[in-house]
């Protein structure tokens, strides 16, 4: 007010409005601006939250006296919908509110709701479609198509922004007693269900408004499409009508389906739903925890929730999109509140002040990062810490609200906001519309709709949420070969699965086995997607693989170990750590290390299973050991036979954990145990690659003492000589499952074999190895015969006998040294 009044924005770093029109162009994102004072609409009510009525009543004021709706300007349909008609139905209902205590607004007669219905019919020529789809822009003053309009000649426009209108435009109609605007976003909503792709009960992004084309045909939950699903059930909430829940509950089945694989939301293609449309994500699917929250599905909720806030911790806000593993894809980040909604419905549902801790964070990042002498201001990359003189009406409006109501009490409150219901634009409207004007949607009592909205602010047992409707079928993501539950569900699909002795698993698929029908379509539908899920794995950007070299006598650098790396810990490509080696007793270091002083200032030897590998870490790391090693428990597996596999966080903030971390497959593992036994004091380079081997390391080492075992060693620029068994195209999935226990499924590392077959039991053998870009089902025995002669040739060496004596070892690698010796030379 002090600085932006009446303009429609403030720009809080040079202290002035921001008038459309005179500052330079910003595309798309002028379209919000109609010269009608947007910021002092979009924060009405968020005003009454913040207990500031005095203030409430003051902008009343100014609105009612200043704002013009008349403007020849062209507006968004969308933003103006939710933004200034949302604001001034959010601004009426809290007045009406406040005069009925008594205090205060009793000069009010409803003009704010007068404003409104005049908004409403200036957007009301935007729906002048055949399909009732509205044009995304209409001219404030001359509507559409007209010369002086300058728009109305677009065809296509977002599945949000022809979905979110029904609460505003319902909420008009039931206020003021006119149905046309009812009508009409119910027309809009209506043609967007007829329009949804029938097999994957998915919408795409863009449609024609004219042909009901869909012009982009990917799916999500984030831009684009994310206010539509919100609508459907809030619409249901808000109006009683029982075909807007089912709806909702057909479209959520296939999200939960296809684009959700959690803790991730994907793009699909929604023609081809097991095929992702994009590695990335987008910052506005953070509203959806708190969708799944109103939906009572807590437990989905919950987990991407924390990989949103896994995130903003790497990068102290949510980028506008990022990877699969959490790197930067768009930098900006315009101070939206979608995060902080969640965080909101995630506390009022289980109560936890974990969310209490997060909505501190967001605060002290905001004040950190973001205040400005002005305002706030936006953030223009996230990784710099830049600015953009930009401070969006939904920061105010949303932002605020959500975290003020996240750390509020009942007493701090004028009003009961149970009471009320969000729009997507976090404005209120009274829940006792529902029986307002209601004639056209079947009826539902008022208890009932308490009950469905607020099921959440009654501090929902975890435990009962998880069973609250049908459940998905099982997602090949998902999918965990030590779970006995998914073990089972295989069994029901007619799946079954093998464990080979290298390590991996194999699946294949008898429909005739299935239990029925129906989950043979279910097992078929999971080999099927595991089939899609192998083939992605080689896009997907990859943690590289790291060294073990051990350097003491008598290998003297000249034994590297291939080595899967943990997306937590120390930063091997940045330092090295050296140091003699020793096994944690318990052996799975899932608990407190007993033999710290065996342990400390050593590389701790452990063996994976049976908790996460972060607790293994911090177990290790408060004995005092500098490093851990994880062994794999699989017997036979190795590193020429399977894809790297990448050890995963606990899906807690793992920054405590400052020691490397790197996991050897069971054959590289029991070199390391074989030369414990045969040499008892073993020193080893945990490292991103091989390091020279030469006399002067020789020299070294036979100097080196334990005192220096764990001295840190700077990076060195020579080549990698790599003895053992290293993959140069290093495969598999980088483990996003933050919630995984330390057993991983056949995608995350132990398989690269993924079987299926038909009714007649063919098999097909999917290597992941050999998948191509393209979809491609070949008929392939060879990789089986294959492994079976690795596994023989495998034994004749010898390496799964370790009463082979070490000599007998180092005597067979002497010609390889030589040769490896040779191809120094020629710098392979």
């Amino acid at each position: 007010m002090e600085h932006a009044y009446p303009a429609d924005e403030l720009m809080p770093l040079t202290c002035r409005g921001r008038v459309r029109g005179r500052e330079p162009s910003r595309g798309d994102v002028d379209d919000a601006l109609g010269k009608f004072s947007l910021t002092l609409i979009d924060t009405l009510d968020t005003l009454v939250v913040l207990n500031k009525t005095k203030e409430f009543e003051d902008a009343v004021k100014n609105v009612i006296k200043d704002v013009n709706l008349d403007n020849d300007i062209v507006v968004s349909v969308f933003e103006t919908n939710i933004r200034v008609l949302g604001g001034l139905l959010g601004g009426h209902s809290v007045a009406i509110m406040l005069k009925e205590k008594g205090e205060y607004m009793q000069w009010y007669s409803g003009e704010l709701l007068h404003m409104a219905k005049q908004l409403g019919y200036k957007l009301l020529p935007a729906f002048n479609t055949t399909s009732g789809l509205p044009y995304p822009r209409v001219n404030l003053k001359f509507g559409l198509r007209s010369p002086e309009a300058r728009t109305g000649t677009e065809t296509d426009t977002c599945t949000a922004c022809a979905g979110t209108l029904i609460l505003e435009f319902a909420a008009l109609s039931r206020f003021t007693g006119t149905s046309i605007f009812e009508e009409y976003a119910r027309k809009a909503l209506d043609f967007l269900w007829e329009k949804r792709q029938r097999n994957s009960n998915l919408v795409g992004v863009t449609i024609n408004i004219h042909t009901g084309d869909w012009v982009r045909k990917d799916s999500g939950v984030g831009a684009g499409i994310d206010s539509y699903y919100e609508y459907l059930l809030k619409a249901y909430v808000l109006l009683g009508d029982d075909r807007f829940l089912e709806r909702f509950n057909t479209h959520y089945d296939a999200i939960m389906r296809y684009i959700s694989q959690p803790p991730l939301l994907l793009d699909v293609h929604i023609h081809k739903p097991m095929l992702n449309a994009r590695t990335w994500m987008d910052s506005l699917l953070a509203f959806f925890p708190g969708l799944q929250v109103l939906k009572g599905d807590i437990r989905p909720a919950i987990e991407t929730h924390e990989m949103l806030y896994q995130v903003i911790k790497k990068h102290n806000f949510l980028p506008e999109a990022f990877t699969t593993d959490f790197r930067v894809h768009w930098a900006q980040h315009p101070l939206r509140p979608e995060f902080a909604e969640s965080t909101y419905f995630l506390y009022k549902a289980t109560g936890d002040p974990y969310y209490l801790e997060v909505g501190k964070t967001l605060i002290e990042n905001l004040n950190k990062y973001a205040r400005v002498p002005c305002g706030f201001a936006a953030m223009k990359d996230v990784r710099t810490g830049s600015h953009e003189d930009r401070m969006d009406s939904f920061f105010l409006a949303e932002m605020f609200k959500y975290l003020y109501l996240l750390f509020a009490d009942k007493e701090d409150m004028v009003f009961d906001i149970e009471d009320y219901i969000f729009t997507t634009e976090a404005h209120l409207l009274p829940l006792w519309l529902s029986t307002t004007n209601q004639t056209m949607s079947k009826k539902n009592t008022v208890s009932d709709l308490f009950k469905l909205y607020f099921a959440h602010l009654s501090c929902v047992k975890l435990e009962e949420s998880f069973g609250s409707g049908p459940k998905p079928p099982l997602r090949a993501r998902d999918f965990m070969a030590s779970n006995p539950e998914h073990l089972e569900i295989l069994k029901k699909m007619g799946v079954s699965l093998i464990h080979l002795k290298d390590g991996r698993v194999q699946l294949v698929q008898h429909a005739i086995q299935a239990a029925s029908s129906l989950d043979a379509e279910d097992g078929l539908r999971f080999m099927q997607e595991m089939i899609e899920l192998s083939s992605q794995q080689q896009k997907e950007q990859q943690l590289p693989p790291r060294a073990v070299q051990i350097v003491s006598h008598p290998f003297f650098g000249r034994v590297v170990l291939t080595a899967g790396p943990a997306q937590f810990g120390m930063d091997l490509s940045k330092h090295n750590t050296r140091g003699f080696v020793a096994t944690s007793k318990p052996y799975n270091g899932c608990s407190e290390i007993t033999n710290p002083e065996a342990v400390k200032e050593k590389i701790a030897l452990m063996q994976r299973g049976q908790c996460m590998f972060a607790e293994k870490a911090r177990n290790i790391q408060k004995a005092g050991a500098i490093g851990g090693i994880v062994i794999d428990d699989n017997e036979g597996s190795s590193s020429d036979t399977a894809p790297l596999f990448q050890m995963a966080g606990d899906g807690k903030n793992t920054d405590d954990i400052k020691i490397p971390m790197l996991f050897l497959f069971n054959k590289e593992g029991n070199i390391i145990l074989d030369a414990i036994r045969e040499y008892e004091s073993v020193e080893v380079l945990l490292s991103d690659k091989a390091k020279d081997r030469d006399l002067e390391m020789e020299n070294m080492d036979q100097k080196s003492s334990e005192n220096d075992s764990h001295k840190q060693r700077p990076e060195e620029t020579s080549a990698s000589q790599d003895l053992s068994l290293a993959s140069q195209e290093p495969e598999g999935e980088e483990s996003s499952d933050v919630t995984h226990l330390d057993s991983l499924s056949p995608v995350d590392a132990d398989s690269d074999s993924i079987s299926i077959s038909n009714q007649e039991s063919c098999i097909t053998e999917i290597h992941e190895a050999n998948v191509q870009e393209t979809e491609s089902t070949e008929l392939d025995n060879q990789p089986q015969e294959q492994s079976q002669t690795e596994t023989d040739s495998s034994s004749n060496v010898n390496w799964d006998n370790k009463v082979q004596p070490m000599e007998s070892i180092l005597a067979d690698w002497n010609e390889d040294i030589e040769a490896f010796e040779m191809m120094e030379k020629d710098e392979l």
